[in-house]
């Protein structure tokens, strides 16, 4: 049988000795009667159970030993069982090595309840962990206030300090507004920097994923590399997705990569993006991804879809297959008509910006193939595996750079079985092929093969 033990009154000298202290059960006492006129939302479950056992020691100046003064052995309340000893909380402490692992734990992603299950694995069960989860919950409800104690601008101001003196090379920048306050944020670490200055030919900018609960934008910058991978060239915190906004955003997305402007940029449709882009960027071409209009398909032309099978394949052939203007204009034409969709509105503005979508249009521009990519949706799903709408701005960036870490050791994975395996040449009496082997990345290598093998089926009409 135990009992929780609760430390009462200390007394000190001027010499700062310790001459009594009092030790009482945790349920000793009476609970204090609430005195206002109107009850607290939240009331505590009693526990005291009026005057119990305690303990009083007192100092004896001559021998400078401590003397049990007063004590009382009976309890007025059933003790716990044996099992129940961890529980109580005279027992419960988070040591700092279990502490520092907790922080791990949550910096990698790992829930809480996870987290205190692994801790009573390595501990043999949970009664030798030492705690309870709640007293894991409020650990860490501690170490996040003492992170933003200065607010959540200034936590994400130091943290930006503290990555530029890890890195020099760290960019970042702050807008803010009349009265000072933070609305717009970008940063680029040094590997994102280089990338954009190997990849950042073709770049897409999103701004589908919804930070916290306010639903700040997040705008991510990425492209592709030699591997056909996701690489993240920034990201940009927004306050709002207005045409000011876009313009700050891509201004400084510029400045942090020294005025080197991508050749193609594609986005979604959004009109506010793209009257900034044509103001901050206007000799790079302005495209838009497919993925979104796809989306914004269903969204205009559901009901269309329903009714008839072919329509998103005529759709579809318009966008991706058809290489001839002259018959993606009648494809199109036979579409809206056997679909009768002369009238709507959203169709007739997509056509006529379609040498910014259609194939056909855009063979002379340099995509890198990320047009018919679901590229943002790829990212889209990585993000949503680690950041949460709960997270403060701290926390946030935290686990951004997880979702960074993560696109880069995937890189890692793809070079080392780049130099582990010989790339598998189909027709190796084919010097080009060879060639291209030796070459080329195997993702691209690969690509290239199968191309070349589709262009020896290829009959020549004139």
């Amino acid at each position: 049988m135990s009992f929780s033990v609760r430390k009462d009154y200390l007394n000190n000298d001027k010499d700062g000795v310790t001459t009594s202290r009092r030790y009482s059960c945790c349920k000793e006492g009476v609970k204090r009667k609430y005195e206002g006129d109107v009850m607290p939302k939240r009331t505590r479950v009693p526990t005291k159970t009026g005057y119990g056992a305690k303990m009083v020691i007192v100092l004896l100046r001559g021998t400078m030993k401590y003397r049990v003064h007063d004590l009382v052995l009976e309890h007025n309340h059933e003790l716990h069982i044996a099992q129940c000893a961890h529980m109580i909380p005279s027992q419960r402490k988070v040591s700092v090595a279990q502490g520092f692992q907790a922080e791990i734990s949550e910096d990698a992603g790992i829930s809480l309840k996870q987290s205190h299950e692994l801790m009573g694995k390595e501990a043999g069960g949970m009664s030798n962990v030492g705690y309870t989860r709640d007293n894991l919950k409020r650990y860490l409800r501690t170490r996040w206030e003492r992170s933003l104690k200065y607010g959540e601008a200034d936590s994400m101001l130091n943290y930006f300090q503290e990555q530029t003196l890890e890195n020099p090379s760290f960019f970042h920048a702050v807008q803010l507004d009349c009265e000072e306050q933070i609305t717009n944020i970008f940063w680029a670490d040094a590997g994102m920097l280089i990338n954009y200055n190997f990849f950042g030919d073709v770049v897409t900018f999103d701004t589908t994923y919804k930070t916290n609960k306010e639903y700040r934008p997040l705008g991510v910058f990425v492209g592709f590399n030699q591997h056909r991978q996701i690489v993240i060239f920034g990201a940009a915190l927004m306050y709002d997705e207005t045409i000011d906004s876009f313009k700050w955003v891509f201004g400084t997305f510029l400045e942090a990569m020294c005025r080197k402007r991508p050749s193609t940029i594609l986005t979604d449709q959004d009109h506010a993006m793209a009257a900034a882009f044509s103001l901050v960027m206007p000799q790079t071409f302005h495209g838009l991804c497919t993925f979104h209009i796809r989306r914004n398909f269903m969204k205009h032309l559901g009901n269309h879809y329903k009714e008839s099978s072919d329509l998103p394949y005529m759709f579809g052939a318009c966008m991706y297959e058809i290489e001839e203007v002259e018959q993606f204009n009648r494809v199109w034409e036979a579409m809206v008509k056997k679909h009768n969709l002369e009238n709507n509105e959203w169709l007739s503005g997509l056509y006529r910006i379609r040498d910014k979508w259609a194939r056909c249009m855009m063979k002379e521009r340099w995509t890198a193939g990320i047009q018919s990519i679901q590229l943002s949706e790829s990212l889209n799903a990585a993000i949503k595996n680690y950041l949460k709408l709960d997270h403060d701005l701290v926390q946030f960036f935290r686990h951004f750079n997880r979702v960074v870490d993560d696109k880069r050791h995937n890189e890692l994975i793809v070079e080392y079985e780049m130099r582990q395996k010989l790339p598998m040449v189909g027709l190796r009496q084919t010097p080009m092929l060879v060639h291209a082997a030796d070459t080329y990345s195997p993702t691209v290598f690969v690509a290239f093969q199968n191309e070349y093998g589709e262009s020896t089926a290829m009959v020549i009409l004139k």
